[in-house]
């Protein structure tokens, strides 16, 4: 089982699908990454070389802002909006949909789940 970045990928997928697995890295990085290192597109994770994990490892490293960071820098920017006390910092505050959509009907994924209200008739 590789270990890339803190995080153990699969072994039998390829290995432009399995560093997916991995918190911002997505298909296009992936390939990218594979490219660069010089692995075909069909190779598997169980297929890979110590040497060539080793490539994949210190090219995430050194050119890409993964895991933890990735999700540390992510929440500071959140919480700096919040400081600020700005539109979206006060939408996050409240849990409600930041990017401007409808809450009126929809926004249950932000919101929870519906509340009953007492004496309500329908």
């Amino acid at each position: 089982m590789a270990r890339i970045a803190g995080v153990n990928i699969p072994t039998q997928k390829r290995v432009e699908i399995a560093l997916t697995y991995i918190h911002g890295i997505g298909r296009t990085k992936a390939s990218e990454i594979c490219q660069k290192v010089g692995i075909p597109r069909e190779r598997r994770v169980n297929e890979l070389t110590d040497d060539e994990v080793v490539r994949i490892r210190e090219s995430i490293d050194r050119e890409y802002l993964v895991e933890g960071d990735l999700r540390r820098e992510v929440a500071m920017n959140i919480k700096r909006l919040m400081d600020l006390g700005c539109y979206r910092g006060l939408r996050h505050r409240k849990g409600l949909p930041v990017r401007g959509q409808r809450t009126h009907t929809n926004a249950r994924t932000r919101k929870g789940p519906a509340r009953p209200i007492a004496g309500k008739k329908k």
